[in-house]
């Protein structure tokens, strides 16, 4: 098996049954349709990772934005209680068009919550199973919106729509972005085991806008990808749009670029022994990246001074680790 099609039958192990999407989809578009018959709302639309395609298994929550009518609730985008009202407002909706026993449209919601941004609607159980976050909002004049924060009790502005063109239009450049967006997801999972606080999965998706190209092979792309993350942690990792600051403000910058750096030498290596067709060792190295899900050799040896000499030889570069940043 070519490490091309190791990394096919990878994607297989960590992408969600298309029958578990179509499921979250239908239900995405129960509420979608619930919302779509409201007199004061102008437009409601998906967000999220699933809306991205960028989705990890399993599927656990959705994300609905409904943009209400500014005409229809003049005091909302002001500061003060109109925040948490209008998230108010989206519970009991939620309740009447969704509920589970006497939804008008559909019985689709248990327990709908109030959260900081949004109503978080419980479907299989209430605290546990999926969820539907359903999050008001007003359009504004730039095309941006402004969405309600209670705790701080005033409107912010966000643009998730950002995010969707700009992962679609690296999609749209090279199919296989979108899947590689969601196997280095399914790194960050291993990653973030030695590292002091978890990884958000929206962190990944930022740093490939930048880091990820959007040519090559998919082994190419990723050995790419982790040397040019390495630099990236060195700044703080915001909000692509540039309205919401720092996506995950607890990160472990330090951790995740230790990470990064021996992904980004078992990367590369792994990289130079395709270029010898030393198929075995490139697939040991992808599987110290990506652990047992990543197909192994046939029995073959692993890593060896030969096969280092060899690639040596071939491509005029040995099997050296990353060298330091200029940072240190």
């Amino acid at each position: 098996m070519s490490v091309n099609s190791a990394f096919g039958d990878y994607q297989d192990t960590i992408d969600e049954d298309p029958d578990v999407v179509a499921v979250a989809r239908g239900r995405r578009g129960l509420v979608k349709t619930a919302f779509g018959g409201e007199d004061d709302v102008t437009e409601n639309f998906s967000s999220g990772s699933l809306r991205r395609a960028t989705q990890l298994k399993p599927i656990h929550d959705l994300d609905m934005v409904v943009v209400y009518d500014a005409d229809a609730h003049p005091t909302r985008g002001q500061d003060g209680d109109s925040a948490e009202d209008a998230l108010v407002h989206v519970q009991g909706r939620v309740n009447t068009l969704l509920g589970y026993t006497n939804g008008t449209s559909s019985n689709l919601v248990r327990l709908a919550k109030v959260r900081n941004h949004s109503v978080k609607c419980f479907i299989d159980a209430p605290d546990s199973g999926f969820t539907v976050d359903v999050m008001p909002a007003l359009r504004q004049a730039d095309g941006t919106l402004l969405i309600p924060e209670k705790l701080s009790r005033k409107w912010v502005p966000a643009d998730p729509e950002y995010l969707i063109r700009q992962v679609q239009d690296r999609h749209d450049t090279w199919k296989h972005y979108r899947p590689m967006v969601r196997v280095l997801k399914d790194w960050r999972l291993d990653a973030a085991v030695n590292m002091s606080s978890d990884v958000k999965s929206l962190v990944i998706e930022v740093l490939a806008l930048t880091c990820l190209p959007t040519s090559g092979t998919r082994a190419q792309a990723l050995a790419k990808f982790f040397e040019a993350a390495i630099d990236a942690t060195y700044q703080p990792i915001c909000d692509p749009a540039n309205l919401c600051g720092e996506v995950q403000p607890d990160l472990d910058y330090i951790g995740l670029r230790a990470e990064l750096e021996k992904a980004a030498e078992h990367a590369s290596n792994a990289v130079l022994c395709e270029q010898v067709n030393d198929i075995a060792n490139a697939k040991r190295l992808w599987r110290k990246v990506f652990g047992d899900d990543f197909p192994a050799p046939d029995g073959e040896p692993t890593l060896g001074a030969g096969a280092a000499a060899a690639g040596a030889a071939a491509t005029g570069l040995g099997y050296q680790p990353v060298k330091d940043s200029p940072q240190g």
